[in-house]
């Protein structure tokens, strides 16, 4: 009973990793990436959608960004979602076919700021890593209040998800190591 409960532990401890992992791909490194523009949505027809639901999103070199819409009358509305997208701070050119974006070098202040973005990222994970811990522990000491497991069983608990955190841990600072390292890269 209180192994399966423990157990639950791991495969919402690793969709938050995942989470996290898939929400750090969109912070500017520099490059050109198509996952910079995975949260900008677009007006169209008086419904938002994704920007890729709208077009075709391609890096046709590592400094430039090409957004195909499907539909020619979703040019403006698509530049002006990129454009309002503050977190993003790019400038789109429309030519008519295809929306262009250059991707700028970042200034050492922008890089500090989008690392600070990045430390704030991680330590969101880690809350919701250790909310994941408490409410398992919390179930655990409910059947240990009603007289379904031991105190034995409570340290066993405690010890197994606190093996299962600093996994999970390592894990989100290997990826922080990594995206740190990609931003700063000049």
């Amino acid at each position: 009973m209180i192994r399966s409960l423990v157990e639950t532990a791991g495969p919402k401890m690793d969709k938050a990793v995942e989470h996290f992992s898939e929400d750090i791909k969109s912070l500017r490194t520099g490059r050109a990436s198509v996952a910079m523009l995975d949260g900008v949505t677009v007006e169209h027809y008086g419904v938002l959608q994704p920007l890729k639901a709208v077009a075709s999103v391609n890096t046709p070199d590592g400094r430039s960004i090409a957004v195909t819409p499907w539909d020619k009358g979703a040019m403006g509305a698509i530049e002006k979602a990129i454009r309002d997208n503050q977190a993003l701070g790019l400038n789109p050119s429309n030519d008519g076919n295809m929306i262009r974006i250059a991707i700028p070098p970042m200034t050492e202040e922008r890089r500090r700021e989008v690392v600070k973005s990045l430390s704030g990222k991680v330590e969101d994970c880690r809350i919701v890593l250790r909310n994941i811990r408490h409410d398992v522990l919390k179930e655990v000491q409910k059947l240990e209040k009603d007289k379904q497991a031991t105190q034995d069983d409570v340290k066993f608990a405690e010890g197994e998800l606190n093996k299962k955190i600093e996994l999970f841990q390592r894990r989100i600072d290997e990826l922080e190591a990594a995206k740190t390292k990609e931003i700063m890269e000049v």
